[in-house]
């Protein structure tokens, strides 16, 4: 076979070019290596300190996988599988170039064995193969950052959706060369779903649901591991002039999250936790098995409620978390409400209609229990839910509830008239506002009566005589 001498010397130009290339990009990839440190990894929702080296370096990553039991909900528990011991992982920060030694350690406790796939790895697997570990022991591999970028870890070990709807992810930001701008404050949030056997807020422990994960049925959708995790003494903290970064993961495993801040606009998102970044964003789309970097300046202070705007999943699920901030009000920004009208359509008056059709009255405190449980579906169980045991963080329980039971006549007055600010139940915090609602002295009665007599109340029976005297008070002192 005859071969052309100018297509040889082409072909031979070609493999030279391609080997210089690969040898140029290998020594843009294999960096400069000067020292050696020890990661620090933080809890959510910290972050470790921004990297100040100007130059890459070996850094050491030790992690332990752990099975354990621990808080789900107010009285519900889980066995949770997890990397360091809480939902989600230690957070992970490095730098683009860095040159990475992960030690993965498996507890002697553990039944199963774990690894670990990082998204943030150029390598089969992620480094799930290198670091499959049973019980006792400890692996160990290494990789070097090429990418700059905010990503998750998860455990990779069979059966893998098993080992992350149990808890097992986190994430590991690797910071571009030149670094990330700076901010104010820095908070890890991540949120993820989980399958019981019992429906959302069932006491006791509740074991994975593998039918309900296939059906992507979650009971729970939460942020850093458990039901009320950013609320209350949790919620994030800033203060008004401040700009806040959060690096937002979704563990999964199956969920999209709807990630948005209630009253913030986000200045900048890097979506999927990439570069450069894009401005004035309102909800952004976070995958399962992906991360994204989300920054806003605080304007006016407040509390800033993060949701998941597949908006059933915050209120009934548990996706919902708080972002406090202190400072001095700006009445340009956000005035407040200003005024509180009577409104008057075109045409004549406002009648007044109550939220419930007319009810046979009441002749015997049975009858009053069960009118009363009627208006409580109706009016009262989108918020205070239909057993009485509220949503963490934003609704007050009613179940067992101290501040209703300590004062019946403070009860009615509250659904007379409403009730705003901060109050205490059962040792827990709330800062929402309830609605003032138009129901008669009737159907007041008969709800009250009906919540007394639940779900371990103090068992008082309200008449509509009671509630006239109340309403009389409240129109008193307005």
């Amino acid at each position: 076979m005859r071969v052309n001498k100018s297509y040889c010397s082409y072909l031979g130009l070609l493999i030279t070019t391609v080997i210089l290339a690969a040898g140029a990009q290998a020594q843009q990839i294999t960096s400069v290596i000067k020292g050696e440190e020890t990661a620090v990894l933080t809890y959510a929702p910290q972050v470790p300190p921004p990297i100040a080296r100007p130059h890459n370096a070996k850094v050491i990553v030790k992690m332990e996988t752990r099975e354990l039991v621990a808080r789900l909900a107010d009285g519900v528990e889980y066995t949770f599988w997890t990397f360091g011991g809480r939902v989600p992982g230690q957070f992970i920060r490095v730098r683009e170039g860095d040159l990475v030694e992960f030690h993965l350690s498996n507890h002697p406790s553990s039944k199963m064995p774990h690894n670990i796939d990082l998204h943030a790895v150029t390598g089969p697997g992620g480094g799930a193969a290198s670091s499959f570990t049973s019980p006792g022991h400890t692996s160990v591999f290494s990789f070097q950052t090429i990418n700059p970028g905010l990503y998750v870890y998860h455990c990779a070990t069979a059966p893998v959706g098993m080992h992350i709807a149990n808890g097992m992810y986190g994430l590991i930001l690797v910071e571009p060369k030149e670094g990330l701008p700076r901010v104010d404050r820095e908070y890890y949030v991540m949120q993820s779903e989980f399958y019981t056997q019992g429906s959302y807020g069932e006491a006791g422990l509740q074991p994975f649901d593998m039918a309900k994960a296939l059906r992507e049925d979650a009971d729970y959708v939460v942020f850093n591991g458990s039901v009320g995790a950013l609320i209350g003494d949790n919620a994030l903290q800033a203060a008004v002039g401040e700009t806040v970064r959060l690096y937002v993961g979704n563990g999964g495993p199956n969920l999209i999250s709807s990630f948005h801040v209630i009253g913030e606009i986000f200045d900048r998102v890097y979506q999927e936790g990439g570069f450069p970044p894009v401005s004035n964003i309102q909800t952004t789309l976070i995958p399962a098995g992906g991360a994204a970097i989300v920054e806003a300046r605080l304007q006016v202070p407040g509390t800033y409620i993060l949701v998941d705007h597949s908006i059933f999943r915050a209120f009934n699920k548990g996706a919902l978390g708080m972002l406090i901030a202190t400072g001095k009000d700006n009445a340009t920004v956000y005035s407040g409400k200003v005024l509180d009208n009577i409104y008057q359509p075109e045409g004549g008056a406002v009648q007044s209609v109550d939220a419930v059709p007319a009810r046979l009255l009441a002749k015997t405190d049975a009858d009053r229990v069960v009118f009363g449980k009627r208006t409580y579906e109706q009016v009262c169980a989108a918020c205070h839910q239909q057993t009485g045991q509220g949503l963490a963080g934003a609704f007050p329980p009613l179940a067992a509830a101290d501040f209703l039971n300590a004062d019946k006549e403070r009860a009615i007055r509250v659904v007379i008239g409403g009730l705003s600010g901060a109050t205490i139940v059962n040792g827990e915090l709330y800062n929402n506002q309830m609605p003032a609602l138009d129901l008669s002295d009737e159907d007041i009665a008969n709800v009250l009566t009906y919540v007394y007599s639940t779900w371990d109340n103090a068992g008082h029976v309200i008449t509509p005589e009671e509630v006239a005297v109340q309403r009389a008070s409240v129109k008193t002192t307005h």
